[in-house]
Protein backbone atom coordinates (compact mmCIF):
# COMPACT_ATOMS: atom_id res chain seq x y z
CA UNK A 1 0.00 0.00 0.00
CA UNK A 2 1.50 3.26 -0.86
CA UNK A 3 0.23 6.52 1.07
CA UNK A 4 1.34 10.24 1.07
CA UNK A 5 2.05 10.28 4.93
CA UNK A 6 3.53 8.43 7.50
CA UNK A 7 2.76 10.73 10.62
CA UNK A 8 -0.31 12.66 11.46
CA UNK A 9 0.29 15.52 14.33
CA UNK A 10 -3.25 16.70 15.58
CA UNK A 11 -3.83 19.93 17.81
CA UNK A 12 -5.93 19.05 20.86
CA UNK A 13 -7.95 21.85 21.16
CA UNK A 14 -10.86 22.31 18.58
CA UNK A 15 -9.18 19.68 16.50
CA UNK A 16 -9.94 16.46 18.55
CA UNK A 17 -11.42 18.15 21.49
CA UNK A 18 -14.55 20.35 22.01
CA UNK A 19 -12.86 22.76 23.97
CA UNK A 20 -13.08 25.71 22.38
CA UNK A 21 -16.03 26.72 24.63
CA UNK A 22 -14.68 26.43 27.77
CA UNK A 23 -11.49 28.63 26.67
CA UNK A 24 -13.70 31.14 25.57
CA UNK A 25 -15.34 31.24 29.32
CA UNK A 26 -12.38 30.91 31.37
CA UNK A 27 -10.55 33.62 29.23
CA UNK A 28 -13.41 36.68 29.34
CA UNK A 29 -13.62 35.25 33.20
CA UNK A 30 -10.07 35.63 34.10
CA UNK A 31 -10.56 39.38 32.53
CA UNK A 32 -13.00 40.33 35.02
CA UNK A 33 -11.08 38.93 37.43
CA UNK A 34 -7.69 40.66 36.69
CA UNK A 35 -9.55 44.19 35.73
CA UNK A 36 -9.07 44.08 31.92
CA UNK A 37 -11.22 44.67 29.66
CA UNK A 38 -12.98 41.79 28.42
CA UNK A 39 -12.43 40.80 24.85
CA UNK A 40 -15.09 39.18 22.19
CA UNK A 41 -15.25 35.60 21.75
CA UNK A 42 -13.93 36.62 17.93
CA UNK A 43 -10.70 38.24 19.61
CA UNK A 44 -10.48 35.07 22.13
CA UNK A 45 -10.52 32.38 19.59
CA UNK A 46 -8.02 34.15 17.19
CA UNK A 47 -5.27 33.51 20.18
CA UNK A 48 -6.55 29.74 20.40
CA UNK A 49 -3.69 27.57 19.74
CA UNK A 50 -1.16 29.94 21.01
CA UNK A 51 1.13 28.96 24.26
CA UNK A 52 -1.11 31.11 27.19
CA UNK A 53 1.81 33.88 28.20
CA UNK A 54 1.62 34.49 24.46
CA UNK A 55 -2.46 34.24 24.26
CA UNK A 56 -2.55 37.04 26.67
CA UNK A 57 0.19 39.28 25.83
CA UNK A 58 -1.86 38.83 22.20
CA UNK A 59 -4.83 40.05 23.60
CA UNK A 60 -3.42 43.02 26.31
CA UNK A 61 -0.36 43.73 24.77
CA UNK A 62 0.27 46.17 27.91
CA UNK A 63 0.51 43.46 30.32
CA UNK A 64 3.16 43.89 33.12
CA UNK A 65 4.92 40.41 33.71
CA UNK A 66 3.59 40.25 37.67
CA UNK A 67 -0.06 40.91 35.91
CA UNK A 68 0.72 37.90 33.82
CA UNK A 69 1.13 35.60 36.06
CA UNK A 70 -1.63 36.82 38.23
CA UNK A 71 -4.23 36.41 35.08
CA UNK A 72 -2.57 32.87 33.76
CA UNK A 73 -3.71 31.91 37.65
CA UNK A 74 -7.06 33.54 36.96
CA UNK A 75 -7.54 31.22 33.74
CA UNK A 76 -6.39 28.01 35.23
CA UNK A 77 -8.77 28.49 37.83
CA UNK A 78 -11.49 29.47 35.84
CA UNK A 79 -10.74 26.80 33.07
CA UNK A 80 -10.24 23.69 36.17
CA UNK A 81 -13.22 24.81 37.80
CA UNK A 82 -15.60 23.72 34.45
CA UNK A 83 -13.05 21.09 33.20
CA UNK A 84 -13.35 18.40 36.25
CA UNK A 85 -14.90 16.33 33.60
CA UNK A 86 -12.60 17.05 30.07
CA UNK A 87 -14.51 18.02 27.13
CA UNK A 88 -15.61 15.56 24.91
CA UNK A 89 -13.69 14.54 21.75
CA UNK A 90 -15.41 15.63 18.49
CA UNK A 91 -17.45 13.42 16.65
CA UNK A 92 -15.88 10.76 14.58
CA UNK A 93 -12.15 11.14 16.03
CA UNK A 94 -12.08 8.18 17.99
CA UNK A 95 -13.09 5.92 15.31
CA UNK A 96 -10.47 7.73 13.16
CA UNK A 97 -7.75 7.96 15.54
CA UNK A 98 -8.25 4.15 15.83
CA UNK A 99 -8.43 3.52 12.08
CA UNK A 100 -5.23 5.46 12.00
CA UNK A 101 -3.63 3.32 14.47
CA UNK A 102 -4.62 0.12 12.54
CA UNK A 103 -3.56 1.31 9.18
CA UNK A 104 0.19 1.88 11.16
CA UNK A 105 0.57 5.65 11.46
CA UNK A 106 2.65 7.59 13.61
CA UNK A 107 0.27 9.90 16.03
CA UNK A 108 0.99 13.00 17.64
CA UNK A 109 -0.43 16.12 19.63
CA UNK A 110 1.38 19.28 19.11
CA UNK A 111 -0.84 21.82 21.17
CA UNK A 112 -0.68 25.20 22.79
CA UNK A 113 -1.88 23.54 26.30
CA UNK A 114 0.68 23.69 28.80
CA UNK A 115 1.99 19.63 29.32
CA UNK A 116 0.22 19.42 32.94
CA UNK A 117 -2.76 20.39 31.40
CA UNK A 118 -2.36 18.22 28.32
CA UNK A 119 -1.35 14.95 30.50
CA UNK A 120 -4.60 15.43 32.58
CA UNK A 121 -6.85 15.23 29.53
CA UNK A 122 -4.62 12.35 28.12
CA UNK A 123 -5.33 10.77 31.26
CA UNK A 124 -8.91 11.37 31.16
CA UNK A 125 -9.23 9.66 28.03
CA UNK A 126 -7.18 6.67 28.86
CA UNK A 127 -4.32 7.81 26.16
CA UNK A 128 -1.19 9.05 28.26
CA UNK A 129 0.58 6.21 26.47
CA UNK A 130 -1.83 6.17 23.11
CA UNK A 131 0.10 9.00 21.26
CA UNK A 132 3.86 8.36 19.46
CA UNK A 133 5.16 11.80 20.70
CA UNK A 134 3.76 14.73 22.36
CA UNK A 135 4.56 18.52 22.94
CA UNK A 136 2.80 20.89 24.97
CA UNK A 137 3.85 25.07 24.56
CA UNK A 138 5.12 25.53 28.11
CA UNK A 139 8.14 22.85 27.20
CA UNK A 140 9.07 24.10 23.75
CA UNK A 141 8.10 26.98 21.54
CA UNK A 142 4.80 28.22 21.26
CA UNK A 143 3.13 27.77 17.57
CA UNK A 144 3.74 29.69 15.09
CA UNK A 145 7.48 28.12 15.82
CA UNK A 146 8.38 24.93 14.15
CA UNK A 147 10.38 23.82 17.13
CA UNK A 148 7.84 21.28 18.51
CA UNK A 149 6.88 19.86 15.40
CA UNK A 150 10.47 19.15 14.51
CA UNK A 151 10.91 17.59 17.74
CA UNK A 152 8.24 15.53 17.25
CA UNK A 153 9.41 14.48 13.60
CA UNK A 154 12.72 13.72 15.27
CA UNK A 155 11.28 11.64 17.59
CA UNK A 156 9.20 9.82 15.05
CA UNK A 157 12.25 9.43 12.40
CA UNK A 158 9.66 11.22 9.97
CA UNK A 159 10.47 13.92 7.76
CA UNK A 160 8.54 16.84 6.75
CA UNK A 161 7.70 15.70 3.27
CA UNK A 162 5.89 12.35 5.38
CA UNK A 163 4.05 14.68 7.87
CA UNK A 164 1.00 15.94 8.14
CA UNK A 165 -0.66 18.37 10.38
CA UNK A 166 -4.06 19.27 11.33
CA UNK A 167 -5.41 22.01 13.41
CA UNK A 168 -8.35 24.73 13.57
CA UNK A 169 -6.22 27.72 13.85
CA UNK A 170 -4.20 29.84 11.95
CA UNK A 171 -1.35 28.69 14.24
CA UNK A 172 -1.51 25.46 13.45
CA UNK A 173 -1.05 26.11 9.29
CA UNK A 174 1.80 28.57 9.92
CA UNK A 175 3.52 26.58 12.12
CA UNK A 176 3.10 23.43 9.45
CA UNK A 177 4.04 25.57 6.87
CA UNK A 178 6.91 26.59 8.60
CA UNK A 179 8.39 23.34 9.15
CA UNK A 180 7.86 22.30 5.61
CA UNK A 181 5.08 20.36 5.88
CA UNK A 182 1.65 20.00 4.61
CA UNK A 183 -1.27 20.95 6.70
CA UNK A 184 -5.62 20.15 7.11
CA UNK A 185 -7.59 23.30 8.07
CA UNK A 186 -10.44 21.85 10.68
CA UNK A 187 -13.10 24.33 10.10
CA UNK A 188 -15.87 23.25 13.53
CA UNK A 189 -12.91 24.77 16.32
CA UNK A 190 -11.50 28.05 16.87
CA UNK A 191 -11.76 29.61 13.39
CA UNK A 192 -13.31 29.21 10.22
CA UNK A 193 -12.15 27.93 7.23
CA UNK A 194 -12.68 31.05 5.11
CA UNK A 195 -10.21 32.34 7.32
CA UNK A 196 -7.64 29.20 7.61
CA UNK A 197 -7.87 28.78 3.37
CA UNK A 198 -5.63 31.39 3.10
CA UNK A 199 -2.71 29.14 4.37
CA UNK A 200 -3.24 27.01 1.56
CA UNK A 201 -3.81 23.46 3.16
CA UNK A 202 -3.80 20.39 1.48
CA UNK A 203 -7.71 19.81 2.61
CA UNK A 204 -9.88 21.95 4.18
CA UNK A 205 -12.90 19.73 6.63
CA UNK A 206 -15.90 20.48 8.60
CA UNK A 207 -15.84 16.76 10.03
CA UNK A 208 -13.02 14.82 11.66
CA UNK A 209 -13.94 11.80 9.78
CA UNK A 210 -13.34 13.52 6.26
CA UNK A 211 -9.45 12.90 6.97
CA UNK A 212 -9.71 9.18 7.12
CA UNK A 213 -12.06 9.55 3.94
CA UNK A 214 -10.06 11.43 2.13
CA UNK A 215 -6.50 9.55 3.47
CA UNK A 216 -8.10 6.43 2.73
CA UNK A 217 -8.46 7.58 -0.59
CA UNK A 218 -4.97 8.56 -1.26
CA UNK A 219 -3.77 5.03 -0.61
CA UNK A 220 -3.34 2.63 -3.13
Amino acid sequence: MRRDYDLLIFDWDGTLSDSIGRIVVAMREAAGLAGRPVRDDFAIKGIIGLGLPEAIRTLYPDITTNDLIDFRQHYADCYMAMDVEPSKLFDGVLESLEAFRAEGYCMAVATGKARRGLDRVLKAHGWLDYFDATRAADETASKPDPLMLNEIMAHCAVPPARSLMVGDASFDLMMARNAGMDSVAVGYGAQALDSLRQYEPRLAIEHFSELRTWLGARTA
